[in-house]
């Protein structure tokens, strides 16, 4: 039996899943899946974060990625990690590198059971900064530095790759090799704040194809997170990972107010299947909820069926359709086809869902295009690490 065939119709408990820990983050990256900043008051004490690790453990859950916001500027976020170990719960933590000092370096260093995730969206301080903010691009440098030198090995570097950013995968891959790190590439959602700036920053179909290629030639080692199967419809070649959605099926999304919804990428009501803090806690979401025993049931893949790629990209990317208006059983909105361009020319303007939160530290929204500048209002608007101590 295939994996597909294994996973598609759910599992007793997810194989692993995304728990964004706090929405306050020091950064305003223009893509943000989850639309954070400022810090939600609703969200789980510590007291009820060590009772769904407890759940994670009966369940066997194997690792969490735990995410925000910027989950290091929680107070009690070493107490969870440390308990989340301790409770044989693996723990992969995403972080844009500001609380990675050399003490905290060389304690990560030391744990078996902890891997870290550098954010970093481009080679050089000019591309990384225009989306995560000034001064971020040095600051994971730093903390990339400060785990090297602590020897800790084959920590990520996460890149969600972007138009801007194609052409720097070489680039990428020997910052990674400089700093013994793994190269972990992940796909551009227009969820969260990605949602307003998806049309500048998405790849171009002639990226796409740039990106397959280098995969295909370069990629055996880099890590991808399973985000790039709708790229297999080029037929020229495999790509590593799962090639089938797992939203709901072998992944979920738990967020810092205990909300738990089918993908990190598809933060909206329509994917909220209930929350940890109702009777039965995560257990009962994950093996109870109406959408998630919808999603594992048959799906309908629509007109892709009759595509020769099907069985390959199995249409592609949930969240992806989803956001800029498509219907789930339609084409990706990057299908390499070109079938998702043909149906995004059909979507009616307005008629396309935005997502449900935002956390945003300003409302307006926030400009991508390199170079640009603007008087700030604030200090942190100028430079986002303004007032964190180091």
């Amino acid at each position: 039996m295939s994996l597909v065939d294994e996973f598609q119709y759910g599992l007793d408990a997810p194989i692993c899943l995304t728990w964004e820990l706090t929405y306050a983050c020091n950064l305003s990256c223009v893509h943000c899946l989850s639309s954070s900043g400022r810090r939600d008051p609703r969200e789980l004490s510590t007291a009820e974060c060590k009772a769904l690790i407890d759940e994670f453990e009966r369940m066997q859950v194997f690792y969490v990625n735990i995410g925000g916001g910027e989950p290091t500027v929680r107070p009690d976020f070493w107490e969870l990690v440390d308990y989340a170990t301790e409770h044989h719960v693996g723990v992969k933590f995403s972080t844009n590198g500001i609380k990675i000092t050399p003490h905290v370096a060389r304690r990560l260093a030391g744990s078996d059971y902890v891997d870290v995730q550098i954010s970093l969206d481009g080679a050089t301080a000019e591309v990384n900064d225009h989306v995560r903010g000034p001064g971020s691009y040095a600051t994971a440098i730093r903390a990339m530095g400060n785990l090297a030198d602590a020897g800790f090995e084959n920590f990520k570097i996460s890149v969600v790759m972007t138009r801007h950013n194609v052409g720097q995968l070489d680039a990428f891959q020997a910052i990674a090799d400089r700093y013994g790190a793994q190269l972990r590439i992940t796909r551009l959602r227009p969820s969260g704040r990605g949602a307003d700036t998806w049309d500048e920053l998405h790849p171009t179909a002639a990226q796409q194809r740039e990106l397959y290629d280098w995969l295909v030639a370069h990629g055996e080692n880099v890590l991808t997170g399973d985000s790039f199967f709708h790229l297999a419809g080029y037929g020229d070649g495999g790509l590593p990972g799962l090639n089938l959605c797992g939203a709901g099926r072998v992944v979920c999304l738990v967020d810092p107010v205990g909300d738990v919804y089918a993908c990190p990428f598809a933060i909206h009501d329509t994917f909220l299947a209930g929350n940890v803090r109702g009777g039965g806690g995560f257990t009962s979401v994950w093996r109870e909820s109406e959408l998630f025993t919808s999603l594992r049931s048959p799906q309908s893949g629509g007109a892709c069926t009759s595509c020769s790629a099907f069985d390959a990209c199995r249409g592609g990317c949930m969240a992806a359709k989803f956001f800029t208006g498509l219907p789930l059983d339609g084409p990706d909105p990057e299908c390499v086809r070109g079938h998702g361009e043909l149906a995004l020319a059909g979507v009616a303007a307005g008629s396309v869902p935005k997502p449900s939160l935002d956390h945003s530290h300003r409302r307006r929204p926030i400009p991508v295009t390199i170079g640009m500048r603007r008087p700030p209002e604030r200090a942190c608007d100028e430079n986002p690490l303004a007032g964190f101590r180091r």
